[in-house]
């Protein structure tokens, strides 16, 4: 090389100067093109640990800073466990950005295992990680030296009362809390003295309120049109309420005339006399309160006397009820009686009501809103989790797996397309249409020996999907091993599924997760609703219960 440098400089002119462009070009593209090219590197800190020991997994990317990166997420370190992914650290220069996450790994099986390949995505474009042994020793226990006792039998001791279950403090506090509510409702509360004067019989009340005039200060103040106001609408009222007379919206000329009326019918055994008395006094309130009339105040002491006598004369006038009309009364007492107890139910219902918004509010307090809404709000993915699980063998080439029901066969039909390609197919699945729940797996037989093709079996399973009713389907994969380590791919996502019957649409996720061989393929279909934590957890221990043979 500095033997062609060395000729180069030798001549000069174009020829020298077409030469250094022609470097200068080069060392250019060469830098440029390392620049924008990502690169992935992966390291740990340690390759033999002992059972239950970390492992640091390293994975070290350098892209452009305007790069989408999308690092492994769950357990795909199997047969290591994935104890903690650490947050992603982010360093940036000029155009260029270094990512580095950090993985804490952990067996707690000895053996050797080998750390799987991880997929790195970076703008759509996956790049992968090295593989690499690690192995996991057990931990010596030291017979010889220590000396080893029995276990030692359970011992019985007394309960200690002092410590109460909290939901027991909740349970007291809410009784008690309810039973103060109905107390403070239900009590007999003391009639103000307001409401004890209303309760008065209509000719007791007139004649209270004629004695509390007597000693009103409207007189001392000059202030007749107040005292002849009110003298009147007691006399009113009363007529109103016990004589059954429209008195308050009548003139004083009306209200004479229907006084008459009801003499002369009978209806009223009245004086002459005294009616002829309660005229002049409203004529006099009429001038007063009109006319701006100023009367002595003994006159209208006299008038506040003869109202009064008028009253008690009125009461005696009254004819004894007809038992038509005592019977009036008797339903007219039923009917208030009802309201009030209507009127003590809802306030029962209220009180009742808020104790149990309490006692929610204490109980989401103490075990967390999803746990009670997922206990009130019936989830069958629940009791599916909790269940009995059965673990088993479907097909051939068999896929073992655990699931909360068994898996059962269906009739497989091969189309005349796939007859080209495949040979025997085996199905097995099952669904909740509860939860949108579906597990299912296929063992599949190849016509020819040869290496399945993962990409169209992806195809073809979401063609299905789409079939089905599907839409706006989300798409990502990766690098997969089963229980014993056996390499695959998995493919996952969302969706939005077409109910059965045709209604609403549900938001929910899938697992595809293919294995093979020469000869070979088997599947494992996954489907569920999106936002249930209990059928998170059910897939998660379906995919990690998976496991194949290699060899037909």
């Amino acid at each position: 090389m500095e033997r062609s440098y060395g000729t180069i400089w030798k001549y000069s002119g174009p020829l020298r100067k077409w030469g250094i462009l022609l470097l200068l070009c080069t060392g250019l593209s060469s830098s440029v093109l390392a620049q924008t090219t990502p690169t992935v590197t992966s390291s740990v800190d340690t390759t033999a640990i002992k059972i239950g020991e970390q492992i640091r997994f390293t994975v070290t990317v350098d892209a452009d800073s305007a790069a989408a990166v999308i690092f492994p997420e769950g357990q795909t370190f199997s047969p290591l466990e994935t104890v903690e992914a650490f947050k992603t650290d982010t360093t940036r220069r000029l155009d260029r950005m270094t990512l580095q996450k950090i993985y804490a790994l952990t067996q707690f099986d000895s053996g050797t295992y080998l750390l799987p390949v991880q997929r790195i995505e970076i703008d759509g474009k996956g790049y992968f990680t090295d593989s690499l042994m690690v192995s996991v020793s057990s931990v010596a226990v030291d017979t010889v030296s220590k000396e080893f006792y029995d276990i030692k039998p359970l011992i019985e001791v007394e309960r200690n009362s002092a410590a109460i279950p909290f939901y027991v403090w909740i349970i007291l506090g809410a009784l008690l809390l309810l039973g103060a509510l109905l107390w403070f409702i239900l009590r007999p509360k003391p009639l103000t003295r307001e409401e004890e004067e209303a309760m008065m019989p209509p000719y007791d009340r007139a004649l209270l309120e004629l004695k509390k005039l007597e000693n009103s200060k409207y007189l001392i103040q000059e202030e007749y049109k107040k005292y002849y106001s009110e003298l009147t609408d007691i006399v009113r009222s009363y007529l109103e309420e016990d004589v059954h007379i429209s008195a308050l919206e009548s003139t004083t000329d009306q209200l004479i005339t229907k006084l008459e009326m009801m003499k002369d019918a009978g209806e009223l055994k009245i004086e002459e006399e005294t009616i002829s008395q309660f005229k002049r006094i409203l004529d006099t309130a009429d001038l007063v309160k009109f006319a701006r009339s100023k009367p002595e105040s003994s006159r209208a002491e006299e008038d506040r006397r003869a109202i009064e006598q008028i009253v008690i004369k009125t009461k005696e006038a009254i004819p004894e009820p007809t038992e038509e009309e005592l019977m009036e009364q008797v339903v007219y007492q039923e009917e208030i009686k009802k309201k009030k107890q209507r009127k003590k139910r809802v306030q029962i219902a209220l009180a009742t009501a808020a104790v149990i918004v309490l006692g929610l509010i204490a109980t989401v307090f103490y075990y967390g809103i999803d746990n009670v809404r997922n206990t009130l709000i019936f989830r069958s993915s629940k009791d599916l989790l909790q269940g009995e699980w059965v673990s088993s063998s479907y097909g051939y080439p068999p896929v073992d797996l655990s699931a909360p029901e068994v898996l059962i066969r269906q009739e497989a039909e091969i189309s005349p397309d796939e007859r080209e390609y495949i040979q025997n197919k085996q199905v097995f699945s099952f669904y909740n249409p509860d939860n949108k729940l579906g597990i299912g797996t296929s063992s599949i037989i190849l016509a020819k020996q040869e290496e399945p093709d993962y990409q169209k079996s992806i195809d073809q399973i979401l063609k299905e999907f789409v079939d089905k009713g599907a839409r706006n389907i989300i798409t990502k994969q990766e690098e997969f091993s089963s229980a014993s380590g056996v390499p695959g791919i998995k493919v996952y996502g969302s969706a939005i599924y077409q109910n059965e019957d045709g209604g609403e649409r549900t938001r929910g996720k899938y697992a595809i997760i293919l294995f093979g061989g020469m000869g070979f393929q088997q599947q494992v279909i996954l489907s569920w609703e999106e936002g249930d934590p209990y059928a998170e957890e059910i897939i998660d221990r379906i995919i990690n219960s998976i496991d194949v043979k290699t060899q037909v």
